[in-house]
């Protein structure tokens, strides 16, 4: 099941705002591709087009083509909703749901989207999702219990096995990493390595060594200035963004001249 990401001449609006201007690029399958920039240059909000969640702030629009497996997300007969389940999305604050124990956290993507699923088949999907979320040795002898009552890092990653639990193809991470501590950040970055077997991944982070542990390939996003689109500058395999890019922007930000 190829997973391969195709975005074409894509400019991001929030009403009359052009956030994020001109990106090109070929995200390939069963891959991790990180976002790199400094802070406002567009890296999160390109990342939220590539499953339409950008559309839950008022006024926002794109042009452009975003296809999965050539299929424009963005087409006329195209549903949000369906795009958001091939495409899951796992946000900067571990997220669960507060009222709900972690067995009904990992299905409550599943009952959104109004799926009937016998017990069996509940029980099993739970287990296979934290197991895939290297979280079910921690927490099976305790699914009833509240979600929100699990560690920094242990939210976290139940939060990647409610996403997964919805079988996305796609699976986009918006700095996962940014509020734990090193040990839990270390436990998600080894998940994300064993995931990519079976999804496509893009992640964004602000921590330069974190991209260049993760991911096989580095795009890196910058803005001329306050007001100015973002824009991508340059995308490449990773050990060659780190090492010999080809904008001497990319090089400034990476030995830390500047962002």
């Amino acid at each position: 099941m190829a997973q391969r990401i195709d975005v074409k001449d894509l400019n991001i609006y929030y009403g009359d705002f052009k956030a994020v201007a001109d990106v090109g690029m070929a995200i390939e399958p069963r891959s991790v591709t990180a976002f790199i920039g400094p802070s406002g240059c567009g890296k999160s909000t390109f990342l939220r087009t590539l499953n339409r969640m950008h559309e839950v702030i008022p006024g926002a629009h794109v042009e452009g083509t975003v296809a999965v497996d050539g299929v424009d997300l963005y087409g006329a007969d195209v549903d949000p909703v369906a795009v958001r389940r091939q495409v899951g999305m796992v946000f900067q604050r571990p997220n669960p749901f507060p009222t709900m124990s972690i067995e009904e956290n990992v299905l409550a993507g599943v009952r959104l989207n109004n799926k009937r699923i016998s017990k069996s088949d509940a029980a099993d999907l739970v287990e296979v999702s934290l197991r895939s979320a290297n979280l079910w040795t921690e927490v099976k002898d305790r699914l009833n219990r509240p979600g929100s009552g699990l560690s920094g890092g242990q939210q976290q990653r139940l939060c990647i096995a409610r996403a997964i639990a919805v079988k996305p193809q796609v699976l986009l991470m918006d700095e996962p990493c940014s509020a734990l501590d090193p040990i839990s950040t270390l436990a998600i970055e080894d998940l994300i390595s064993e995931l990519k077997s079976a999804y496509t991944i893009v992640i964004v982070t602000h921590n330069m060594q974190q991209a260049a542990r993760v991911s096989d390939r580095t795009a890196f996003f910058n803005l001329a200035g306050v007001g100015q689109p973002g824009r991508l500058v340059e995308i490449d395999d990773t050990g060659t963004i780190f090492s010999s890019p080809r904008e001497q922007a990319t090089e400034d930000y990476i030995s830390g001249r500047f962002g």
